[in-house]
């Protein structure tokens, strides 16, 4: 099963997806390739797997990827063979994504794999004081571009299977743990 996080840039996801994964046995991340500059606390492999833009651009070549795009001028893709090999392991995946990422791996992989949808709701005061106190700090102009990504990321809300108001951290957790084990017991049946 393949569990994809999703809300605006500073909205919990990798937050709450290292928790998830801490909290329950069966679960397992699924790092994104990436041509961004790493972060204070990213590691290589682990929270993402990072690339020159000419490897990125040779792996498109390749059809190395279930989707890719850029997003804040950076690219991010999704393996196709990482993917395919947790998959075959029988874990649960648990992986951040952007909008676009998310519904572009639910179209390709609806037939062949159990996808969950979920997106992290935070409303737009509380987004720009989260954008601000995070470790990378990012630059003014940095916040302004993800802070105008958020009416077209809400706008795709419709499209998710679930959406949770990420407030409370341990509540979200809670409540996206619960999801999960839900969906995760439902795999065999059929509707």
């Amino acid at each position: 099963m393949l569990v994809l996080l999703s809300g605006v840039s500073g909205a919990g996801k990798d937050t709450i997806k290292k928790a998830l994964i801490s909290q329950m046995g069966n679960a397992t991340s699924l790092p994104s390739y990436t041509t961004r500059k790493m972060r204070e606390g990213d590691v290589s492999g682990e929270t993402y797997i990072f690339v020159s833009d000419e490897e990125f651009e040779k792996m498109i070549e390749e059809d190395a990827f279930y989707e890719y795009n850029i997003h804040h001028k950076a690219y991010y893709g999704t393996s196709k063979k990482l993917l395919n090999e947790k998959i075959k392991k029988g874990k649960i995946i648990v992986k951040d994504m952007d909008v676009n990422g998310t519904e572009n791996l639910k179209k390709l992989l609806k037939e062949d794999v159990r996808v969950v949808t979920i997106f992290l709701k935070v409303p737009r005061e509380n987004l720009q004081k989260r954008l601000e106190a995070r470790v990378d700090k990012p630059s003014p102009a940095e916040i302004t571009l993800r802070l105008n990504r958020f009416d077209y990321e809400e706008s795709k809300i419709n499209t998710y299977d679930y959406v949770i108001k990420n407030n409370n951290l341990e509540k979200s957790i809670s409540i996206i743990r619960t999801i999960i084990e839900n969906e995760y017991n439902l795999k065999e049946t059929e509707f």
